[in-house]
């Protein structure tokens, strides 16, 4: 199936790319969500609107990108969890929390979409968390997590 990105997906492209998908993939996850258009040749013309919204904006969040980069690498974040014996949690930390604690930490508004966690954080210590902020700029800061009292 032929279809065309309106949203970044990671693995895919970004927005405007006219790629060939496995027709499940496209019909049930692509398509609903909004991340995709079917390719048609009247859609191939909004392509060039999408890239040129694109590049307009590119120009100015890669400067953006770089300044939020730069406010979180000197955050420090700290979440609390419940936790029981050996610092093992209940449950793990999702990337919404994550989000929640840069926030209140006094950091930038973020898209836990971004997030990127190499393993689920299922025990008390410190973490590296990284950002994709743009295509060519990724972030990472510290997450400390502690045993809630």
């Amino acid at each position: 199936m032929k279809i065309i990105l309106t949203q970044e997906v990671s693995g895919l492209g970004t927005p405007g790319d006219v790629i060939e998908v496995k027709d499940g993939y496209g019909r049930n996850y692509l398509l609903p969500q909004g991340f995709a258009i079917r390719w048609s040749k009247g859609a191939e013309k909004q392509v060039t609107v999408i890239k040129r919204a694109r590049d307009a904006r590119e120009i100015r969040d890669l400067g953006q990108a770089n300044e939020v980069k730069g406010q979180l690498e000197g955050l420090k974040v700290t979440l609390s969890a419940r936790s029981g014996t050996g610092g093992r949690l209940f449950g793990s930390i999702t990337p919404a929390e994550i989000v929640d604690a840069v926030k209140t930490a006094g950091g930038p508004a973020l898209d836990r979409r971004r997030l990127e966690l190499t393993a689920p954080i299922k025990t008390t210590g410190a973490y590296k968390v990284q950002v994709k902020l743009h295509p060519e700029v990724t972030a990472s800061f510290p997450v400390n997590v502690v045993a809630a009292k």
